[in-house]
C-alpha cells in the first residue's frame, strides 16, 4: 500500500520532508494546492500527485516518477537529471528547463521557453513529448535532446508560439502540424519528418498514448516536420569575420 500524505494547507517543506523520510517507494500527495519542489532530486521511487502542485516540480529528479493528476505550474523538471514526469493536465512556463536527462509527458499544453537549455550527454538524452502546443521561445537555446509537440486539439493552426529555437544550437524538434511555424531563425532547419525521423519518435508517441489513453489513430497519420539546427555555434558571426 502507497504511503499518503495529505497535503492541504500543510507548508511545502513538511511535505517534502516527510516524502524524504518515508523510505517508501510508493507514494501518494493528496489535495495538493501549490506547494513547491515536490519530488525533487528524488530516486528510487514513485510520486502520484493529486491536485496541483506549485514551481518546479521534480526539480533536479534523478530517477523517480512523478505522476500529475491535475496541472503543474512553472520550471517543472528543472534542470532534471533522470526519471519521468507523467502530468495529465498542462504545465506552466519553462517546463522542462535546462533538462539534461529523462522524460517529461505532459497531456496538454505548455507555457513559454519550455525546454530551454536543454541538453544531452553521452547516455543521457532528455525529452519532452507535449500533447497540445507551446508558447512561444519553444527550445530557446536547445543544446540536445528531443522536443515532441503534438498539437492535439490545435490541428489548424500552427502548435508553437514565436521564435520557436531562438538560438537552438542542438537537439531536434518534431512537430505535428499542417505547416511549419514562420519567422524561423536562420539557423533552424525545417523539414518534413521522414520515415526515419519518424521511428526514432514512435518509442515517445507510444508512451503518450499508454499514459493518457489516447488511441494512435488521433495522432498518426498526420505531417509531422523536424527542426533542427544548421549550425553548433549560431551567434559565430557576431563576433567573427568570415
Amino acid at each position: 500500500m502507497a504511503y499518503t500524505i495529505n497535503a492541504g494547507t500543510t507548508y511545502y517543506k513538511e511535505i517534502n520532508e516527510a516524502v524524504r523520510k518515508s523510505g517508501e517507494q510508493e507514494i501518494v500527495i493528496d489535495n495538493c494546492i501549490g506547494q513547491r519542489y515536490i519530488g525533487c532530486s528524488q530516486s528510487g521511487c514513485k510520486i502520484t500527485v493529486n491536485g496541483t502542485p506549485g514551481n518546479a516540480l521534480g526539480a533536479y529528479l534523478n530517477g523517480a516518477t512523478l505522476v500529475i493528476h491535475g496541472n503543474a505550474q512553472d520550471a517543472t523538471g528543472d534542470t532534471m537529471n533522470d526519471g519521468a514526469i507523467i502530468i495529465d493536465g498542462s504545465s506552466g512556463d519553462a517546463t522542462g528547463y535546462a533538462m539534461r536527462g529523462g522524460a517529461i509527458y505532459v497531456r496538454g499544453d505548455v507555457g513559454y521557453r519550455a525546454g530551454i537549455h536543454m541538453k544531452a550527454y553521452k547516455e543521457k538524452l532528455p525529452v519532452l513529448v507535449v500533447g497540445g502546443k507551446a508558447g512561444s521561445f519553444l527550445g530557446e537555446y536547445q543544446a540536445g535532446g528531443k522536443i515532441v509537440v503534438l498539437g492535439l486539439g490545435c490541428e489548424d493552426e500552427v502548435p508553437v508560439g514565436d521564435f520557436c529555437g531562438t538560438g537552438m544550437h542542438g537537439g531536434k524538434m518534431y512537430l505535428r502540424a499542417k505547416k511549419a511555424p514562420r519567422d524561423l531563425p536562420p539557423q533552424v532547419v525545417v523539414t518534413e519528418a521522414t520515415h526515419e525521423d519518424m521511428a526514432e519518435i514512435m518509442p515517445y508517441i507510444d508512451s503518450y498514448c499508454r499514459y493518457f489513453g489516447v488511441e494512435h489513430t488521433e495522432i498518426l497519420p498526420h505531417k509531422f516536420y523536424v527542426l533542427t539546427p544548421d549550425t553548433k555555434n549560431p551567434y559565430k558571426q557576431l563576433y567573427v569575420n568570415n
